[in-house]
């Protein structure tokens, strides 16, 4: 159970987050000032987010529900007050295009222009295409452990559950036209109209003009594709309203206190808070966060299938690591690609091992506070994520087992037990490792002052005993550079990393050495010295 305001600990919480810098705590702030004195009739504050189920789900989505809940978590670090969260799924659409990342092409083709609940699964597997979207999201949601309630377009409007709300829509019409017309091309708003009826005779979501007969009735009439003046009902899932007008129209129908969108959606927030206003109700406090950016610097896009996929995140790293990403930097544009998998990891990491010795004000603007909602796990990892690349790299095809076996060098207590964290790092190292490091290693003959240094090193590690710490090793192969005649230090590393590693960046090479073992390394310089014919000391 959440403790509650009273407790003496959740009360220096509130104190120090009502001064909290973080972002999410700002945001929660702006709930407490939407209502100081709390939600009229107790209702809870709704939080809510959007998806267009028209292609595959990829992390943008996830990481809009995944910020939305850190702000919610904050919310209820300041106060008592309940909330939900409703992840919104605008599967009522009307499908404009194929996506290029789905199977049978050709027969989504024969429905463009269906609500995307009408029109059949690509994959086989689920009853329409947004059935299969939406149970892949609702996975990863449940995956995360997220609180949330998951609601369908179709179901609300189908259910008349937007019935009152589409009648509200249909009594401000013409106010709702004067506020979207100035915004279109002409040509576009030569027929543009906020409610999109559903042809009687093809299903298709229709973009015609469209006359309210009867508002009150839901009555409206419009020109079918046959030609023909139709007038029926816009109620019960008869019809479905434009982008912006249905956003405005859900605010107002579900009473959304809060919801956050991308950079690319400012407008339409503007527009639709235009039209709420209409309607008589007050847009949700909100959020603009940067777009993710693909490794070329575009746009990520759920029909495109560019970027990176949830499931790719989750095979090369752990949850967490996908959390703090999402959770630095909101409002700069990332470029979301394989190669900031590692390094997510290892910041995650970091800042995890920070929390434990900060002070409440620290704590607060620690990301892992915001991804474990203030219940950071005790712990600590001995070796980092890029130390375990190195490793399995330059190991080749291994076994966790095998890794284990390697990491008794440098963690005396080193066990899957004691270390489960560890464990499952090892795994997302062998399959990165694996598939985007092994294909790229190259090791290149040493060259010049290299040789010399190299035989050096292997001198002085065989010197060594078999305990020696990773910092004394560090220190030799310090000083070995220092008096190798490189014209800067960082030449001799970058020579290790390419002679040793077959990388152009490593890591601090006495805590490698200590982690492959002394002999191990020593059998690494061996090899690279035969690339030049020379051999070890």
């Amino acid at each position: 159970m959440r403790p509650t305001m009273t407790d003496p600990a959740a009360s220096d919480l509130r104190a120090a987050a009502l001064d909290s810098k973080a972002w999410p705590y700002e945001e929660a702030r702006k709930l407490l000032a939407r209502y100081p004195d709390g939600k009229p009739g107790g209702a809870p504050i709704l939080f809510e987010t959007g998806y267009g189920p028209s292609g595959l789900p990829h992390i943008g989505t996830f990481n809009e529900v995944l910020r939305t809940t850190m702000v919610r978590n904050a919310f209820h670090a300041l106060s008592d007050q309940p909330t939900r969260l409703i992840a919104f799924s605008d599967d009522m659409d009307g499908l404009r295009k194929v996506p290029d990342n789905v199977p049978n092409g050709d027969m989504l083709r024969e429905h463009l222009g269906k609500p995307l609940t009408q029109i059949p699964d690509p994959f086989g597997t689920h009853d329409s295409f947004a059935a299969h979207n939406n149970a892949r999201l609702r996975s990863f949601l449940d995956q995360y452990g997220f609180d949330y309630e998951f609601a369908s377009s179709t179901d609300y409007y189908t259910s008349g559950r937007f019935d009152d709300a589409l009648r509200l829509v249909l009594q401000h019409f013409d106010a709702i036209q004067a506020v979207m017309l100035p915004t279109l091309r002409a040509e576009r708003a030569a027929t543009y109209s906020s409610v999109l009826p559903i042809s009687p005779t093809s299903g298709v979501v229709l973009q015609v003009p469209v006359e309210v007969i009867d508002a009150q009735a839901g009555t409206i009439a419009f020109t079918d594709e046959t030609g023909e003046r139709v007038e029926q009902s816009a109620l019960g899932g008869r019809s479905k309203l434009q982008w912006k007008v249905d956003w405005a129209m859900r605010w107002v129908a579900l009473v959304v206190d809060y919801e956050m969108a991308g950079k690319d959606l400012i407008d339409s927030v503007v527009q639709s808070g235009k039209i709420a206003r209409v309607l008589g109700a007050r847009p949700p406090e909100g959020f603009n966060y940067e777009m993710f950016l693909d490794e070329h610097g575009q746009k990520i896009s759920k029909s495109k299938g560019n970027g990176l996929s949830i499931e790719q995140w989750l095979t090369y790293g752990p949850e967490e690591s996908l959390a703090f990403f999402a959770y630095r930097e909101p409002k700069k544009a990332k470029q979301l690609h394989m190669g900031v998998i590692p390094r997510a990891v290892d910041e995650y990491w970091q800042f995890r091992g920070n929390y434990a010795g900060q002070d409440l004000k620290q704590k607060l603007g620690n990301p892992v506070h915001h991804i474990h909602d203030g219940k950071v796990p005790d712990e600590s990892l001995p070796v980092t994520f890029g130390l375990l690349l190195n490793l399995v790299g330059v190991m080749g095809e291994a076994s966790k087992d095998q890794v284990w076996g390697y990491l008794s060098n440098y963690v005396p207590d080193a066990d899957p037990a004691r270390y489960p964290a560890l464990d499952r790092l090892i795994g997302h190292a062998l399959a990165y490792a694996r598939d985007f490091v092994a294909p790229t290693l190259h090791r290149r003959a040493p060259e010049g002052v290299e040789i010399d240094a190299l035989r050096r090193l292997d001198a002085a590690l065989a010197a060594l005993p078999a305990d020696a710490s990773a910092e004394d090793i560090q220190n030799i192969v310090y000083e070995i550079g220092k008096t190798a005649g490189f014209a800067e230090l960082r030449d001799w590393f970058k020579a290790l990393y390419e002679t040793l590693l077959g990388s152009a960046q490593g890591p601090r090479m006495g805590s490698f050495i200590k982690l492959y073992g002394i002999a191990n390394s020593r059998a690494l310089i061996a090899e690279a010295l035969t690339r030049v014919g020379a051999p070890a000391a």
